[in-house]
Protein backbone atom coordinates (compact mmCIF):
# COMPACT_ATOMS: atom_id res chain seq x y z
CA UNK A 1 0.00 0.00 0.00
CA UNK A 2 1.62 3.35 -0.86
CA UNK A 3 1.16 6.22 2.29
CA UNK A 4 -0.92 8.87 1.97
CA UNK A 5 -0.40 11.69 0.01
CA UNK A 6 -0.56 13.98 3.44
CA UNK A 7 2.13 11.84 4.82
CA UNK A 8 4.51 12.59 2.40
CA UNK A 9 7.68 14.76 2.97
CA UNK A 10 7.07 18.41 1.58
CA UNK A 11 8.48 18.70 -1.65
CA UNK A 12 8.95 14.97 -2.15
CA UNK A 13 8.10 13.50 -5.45
CA UNK A 14 6.19 10.46 -5.50
CA UNK A 15 8.49 7.21 -4.41
CA UNK A 16 11.77 9.19 -4.00
CA UNK A 17 13.55 10.80 -1.58
CA UNK A 18 14.66 14.55 -1.72
CA UNK A 19 18.08 14.95 -3.62
CA UNK A 20 20.95 16.72 -1.98
CA UNK A 21 22.20 19.70 -3.74
CA UNK A 22 25.36 19.42 -5.05
CA UNK A 23 26.42 22.60 -3.29
CA UNK A 24 25.75 20.23 -0.16
CA UNK A 25 28.60 17.99 -1.05
CA UNK A 26 31.87 18.05 0.73
CA UNK A 27 34.67 19.90 -1.73
CA UNK A 28 37.33 17.69 -3.32
CA UNK A 29 40.46 18.45 -1.97
CA UNK A 30 42.04 17.57 -5.51
CA UNK A 31 40.98 17.15 -8.72
CA UNK A 32 38.70 13.51 -8.76
CA UNK A 33 39.26 13.02 -5.06
CA UNK A 34 37.08 10.27 -4.06
CA UNK A 35 38.13 10.31 -0.63
CA UNK A 36 35.63 10.47 2.19
CA UNK A 37 37.89 11.84 5.41
CA UNK A 38 37.78 16.28 6.72
CA UNK A 39 40.82 17.25 5.84
CA UNK A 40 42.01 17.37 9.19
CA UNK A 41 41.57 14.07 9.43
CA UNK A 42 43.26 12.79 6.47
CA UNK A 43 46.55 15.42 7.72
CA UNK A 44 46.34 12.99 11.20
CA UNK A 45 46.36 9.97 9.06
CA UNK A 46 49.48 10.51 7.22
CA UNK A 47 51.64 11.91 9.89
CA UNK A 48 50.89 8.94 11.40
CA UNK A 49 52.21 7.33 8.06
CA UNK A 50 55.12 9.74 8.23
CA UNK A 51 56.40 9.89 11.81
CA UNK A 52 57.32 7.36 14.20
CA UNK A 53 55.09 8.95 16.98
CA UNK A 54 52.43 11.45 17.51
CA UNK A 55 52.88 13.26 20.86
CA UNK A 56 50.10 15.02 22.51
CA UNK A 57 52.15 18.00 23.63
CA UNK A 58 53.73 19.24 20.75
CA UNK A 59 50.52 18.52 18.73
CA UNK A 60 47.53 18.79 21.06
CA UNK A 61 45.23 19.99 17.54
CA UNK A 62 46.02 16.83 15.71
CA UNK A 63 45.79 14.76 19.16
CA UNK A 64 42.09 15.87 19.54
CA UNK A 65 41.44 15.07 15.80
CA UNK A 66 42.59 11.33 16.59
CA UNK A 67 40.86 10.70 19.77
CA UNK A 68 37.25 12.51 18.22
CA UNK A 69 38.11 9.82 15.03
CA UNK A 70 39.97 7.10 16.42
CA UNK A 71 37.92 4.46 14.87
CA UNK A 72 38.00 5.84 11.48
CA UNK A 73 41.71 6.01 11.48
CA UNK A 74 42.08 2.87 12.87
CA UNK A 75 39.74 1.62 10.42
CA UNK A 76 41.75 2.98 7.37
CA UNK A 77 45.14 1.41 9.00
CA UNK A 78 43.71 -1.32 9.42
CA UNK A 79 42.79 -1.84 5.62
CA UNK A 80 46.69 -1.49 5.38
CA UNK A 81 47.41 -4.52 7.75
CA UNK A 82 48.68 -1.55 10.45
CA UNK A 83 47.84 -1.45 14.00
CA UNK A 84 47.27 1.86 15.75
CA UNK A 85 48.14 1.96 19.82
CA UNK A 86 47.30 5.08 21.52
CA UNK A 87 48.71 5.17 24.54
CA UNK A 88 46.65 8.22 26.54
CA UNK A 89 48.88 7.89 30.19
CA UNK A 90 51.61 8.76 27.89
CA UNK A 91 49.69 11.19 25.69
CA UNK A 92 51.48 8.65 22.83
CA UNK A 93 50.17 7.35 19.42
CA UNK A 94 52.29 4.94 17.12
CA UNK A 95 51.54 2.68 14.64
CA UNK A 96 52.46 -1.58 14.66
CA UNK A 97 53.24 -4.02 11.37
CA UNK A 98 50.11 -6.44 11.92
CA UNK A 99 52.34 -9.83 11.34
CA UNK A 100 50.63 -12.98 11.16
CA UNK A 101 51.79 -16.86 10.90
CA UNK A 102 48.13 -17.80 9.88
CA UNK A 103 48.09 -15.54 6.99
CA UNK A 104 50.03 -13.98 3.99
CA UNK A 105 50.14 -10.04 5.25
CA UNK A 106 51.77 -7.64 2.75
CA UNK A 107 54.49 -5.50 5.01
CA UNK A 108 54.43 -1.87 4.48
CA UNK A 109 56.39 -0.92 7.50
CA UNK A 110 60.03 -1.89 6.98
CA UNK A 111 62.22 -2.11 10.04
CA UNK A 112 64.25 0.67 10.44
CA UNK A 113 66.75 -0.84 12.91
CA UNK A 114 69.51 0.66 15.45
CA UNK A 115 72.88 0.10 14.85
CA UNK A 116 74.92 -0.76 17.54
CA UNK A 117 75.93 2.77 19.50
CA UNK A 118 72.63 3.76 19.03
CA UNK A 119 71.42 0.48 21.25
CA UNK A 120 73.97 1.33 23.48
CA UNK A 121 72.92 4.91 24.45
CA UNK A 122 69.25 3.50 24.29
CA UNK A 123 69.73 1.10 27.12
CA UNK A 124 71.94 3.63 29.10
CA UNK A 125 68.91 6.64 28.79
CA UNK A 126 66.65 4.11 29.64
CA UNK A 127 68.43 3.29 32.76
CA UNK A 128 68.65 6.72 33.93
CA UNK A 129 65.03 7.29 32.83
CA UNK A 130 63.74 3.98 35.06
CA UNK A 131 66.74 4.72 38.33
CA UNK A 132 65.11 8.66 38.14
CA UNK A 133 61.03 7.18 37.65
CA UNK A 134 61.89 4.87 40.80
CA UNK A 135 63.02 8.08 42.96
CA UNK A 136 60.29 9.71 42.48
CA UNK A 137 61.58 12.28 39.96
CA UNK A 138 58.64 13.26 37.40
CA UNK A 139 61.58 13.50 34.87
CA UNK A 140 64.92 12.51 33.97
CA UNK A 141 68.07 14.29 32.30
CA UNK A 142 71.46 13.42 30.95
CA UNK A 143 74.18 15.88 29.98
CA UNK A 144 76.19 14.31 26.69
CA UNK A 145 79.76 14.35 28.09
CA UNK A 146 78.79 11.96 30.75
CA UNK A 147 76.29 10.03 28.73
CA UNK A 148 79.62 9.50 25.87
CA UNK A 149 81.66 8.30 29.37
CA UNK A 150 79.14 5.96 30.27
CA UNK A 151 78.27 4.38 26.98
CA UNK A 152 81.82 4.06 25.78
CA UNK A 153 82.37 2.40 28.60
CA UNK A 154 80.00 -0.45 26.45
CA UNK A 155 82.42 -0.18 23.71
CA UNK A 156 85.14 -2.97 22.40
CA UNK A 157 87.90 -2.11 24.49
CA UNK A 158 89.98 -3.11 21.67
CA UNK A 159 89.10 -0.47 20.06
CA UNK A 160 90.72 2.68 20.84
CA UNK A 161 89.60 5.33 18.58
CA UNK A 162 87.68 7.22 21.23
CA UNK A 163 87.39 10.27 18.21
CA UNK A 164 85.05 7.47 16.24
CA UNK A 165 83.30 6.54 19.82
CA UNK A 166 82.14 9.83 20.21
CA UNK A 167 81.12 10.26 17.04
CA UNK A 168 78.98 7.59 16.66
CA UNK A 169 77.77 8.28 20.42
CA UNK A 170 76.89 12.05 19.67
CA UNK A 171 75.10 10.71 15.90
CA UNK A 172 72.91 8.23 17.64
CA UNK A 173 71.87 11.37 20.30
CA UNK A 174 70.76 13.11 17.28
CA UNK A 175 68.82 10.91 15.69
CA UNK A 176 66.85 9.93 19.30
CA UNK A 177 66.71 13.53 19.42
CA UNK A 178 64.84 13.83 16.29
CA UNK A 179 62.60 10.58 16.78
CA UNK A 180 61.47 12.59 20.21
CA UNK A 181 63.29 10.30 22.75
CA UNK A 182 65.53 13.25 23.59
CA UNK A 183 65.02 17.07 24.28
CA UNK A 184 67.56 19.30 23.71
CA UNK A 185 66.97 21.70 27.07
CA UNK A 186 70.16 23.71 26.83
CA UNK A 187 73.61 22.73 24.61
CA UNK A 188 74.88 19.60 25.64
CA UNK A 189 71.91 18.76 28.11
CA UNK A 190 68.58 16.72 27.66
CA UNK A 191 65.70 15.73 29.31
CA UNK A 192 64.94 12.06 28.08
CA UNK A 193 61.48 11.75 27.15
CA UNK A 194 58.58 8.39 28.08
CA UNK A 195 58.69 7.62 24.11
CA UNK A 196 62.24 5.76 26.00
CA UNK A 197 59.55 3.65 27.79
CA UNK A 198 57.84 2.74 24.85
CA UNK A 199 61.13 2.03 22.50
CA UNK A 200 62.78 0.13 24.95
CA UNK A 201 60.84 -1.89 27.28
CA UNK A 202 61.48 -3.06 30.89
CA UNK A 203 61.85 -6.44 29.84
CA UNK A 204 64.56 -5.85 27.05
CA UNK A 205 66.36 -3.56 28.94
CA UNK A 206 66.95 -6.46 31.55
CA UNK A 207 67.81 -8.61 28.53
CA UNK A 208 70.52 -6.21 27.11
CA UNK A 209 71.96 -5.36 30.94
CA UNK A 210 72.57 -8.96 31.10
CA UNK A 211 74.56 -9.65 27.63
CA UNK A 212 76.12 -6.32 28.89
CA UNK A 213 77.45 -7.59 31.89
CA UNK A 214 78.33 -11.14 30.17
CA UNK A 215 80.28 -9.42 27.66
CA UNK A 216 82.25 -7.49 30.20
CA UNK A 217 82.97 -10.84 32.27
CA UNK A 218 84.71 -12.30 29.31
CA UNK A 219 86.45 -9.38 27.85
CA UNK A 220 90.12 -9.60 28.77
Amino acid sequence: MGEPDGDRPEGAAAGFIEPVPMEGDPAELFAGDTGTLDVDVRRVLVRLLQRRFLLADKNPAQWRTLLENQQIIESRLHDLFVRLVVDHDRGIAYKQQVRSAESDVPILLKDDPYNRAETLVLVHLRTVFQRERGTGETSARVDIEELEQTVLTYFDPEDHNLARGQRDIRNAVQRLAAEGLLAEESAGRYRITPLIEVVLSAEKLTELNRWLRERNEVAP
